[in-house]
């Protein structure tokens, strides 16, 4: 293992997946969990400790060089966002989390604070911009780009020249068409076939 230790921010489902993805990795020694205040520290995840709430990261930062962003997106990727840009302001590493059961592309591009979880697939050619997920099984073909703070979910396929807009969210499942430019902060449901934005829904707020 690592002497490289990371802290995660989120310790939901998400943060389960991540926790996998890291350990197989081996890049990094999992230091902890931070939580929103009012979590209980007695509450380990998978076995990690909560270390800390987000109210204490300044504190955090002198001990811990390295962070990544495990709050789920299920839709609004406000919450990821405004963690991310906190992390960055008290200036943490987020680091690109690839899992070795994936392949990307050496012609593909991947922003920082991104997870490329188990068996997902960036081909050539491919911009996945910074603060992304790409679950379980998803493809970013040739040439396609998703933008900053977006969710590949399970299984979703994002076909050669195509564009997902930034803090967007696209279901399980879910196929978007060759060529075709999606707009910012959009939701595609489970097993959508997505050939215009009007097959999504603009997202609202949410609130960590």
């Amino acid at each position: 293992m690592s002497d490289k230790e990371i802290i995660l921010l989120g310790g939901g489902g998400h943060c389960r997946s991540c926790i996998d993805v890291i350990e197989q990795g081996g890049l990094f020694k999992i230091a902890g969990v931070v939580e929103q205040p009012g979590a209980s520290k007695a509450d380990a995840v998978l076995g990690y400790p909560i270390i800390g709430y987000d109210n204490e990261l300044v504190m955090l930062r002198k001990e811990f060089a390295h962070a990544l962003v495990t709050v789920g997106q299920m839709g609004s990727g406000v919450v990821r966002s405004r963690l991310f840009h906190c992390l960055k302001k008290m200036d943490f590493t987020l680091p690109v989390v690839i899992s070795p059961l994936a392949h990307v592309s050496r012609h593909a591009s991947i922003g920082e604070g991104t997870i490329v979880m188990h068996n997902a697939l960036v081909n050539a050619g491919a911009h996945v911009g910074v603060n992304c997920i790409l679950n379980t099984f998803s493809l970013v073909e040739h040439d396609a780009t998703v933008g900053h703070g977006s969710h590949l979910s399970t299984g979703a396929v994002l076909n050669g020249n195509s564009t997902l807009g930034a803090g967007s969210f696209v279901g399980s499942n879910s196929t978007v068409v060759n060529g075709i430019q999606l707009p910012d902060e959009y939701f595609f449901k489970a097993g959508a076939l997505i050939v215009s934005k009007e097959d999504g829904t603009a997202l609202g707020e949410n609130c960590r």
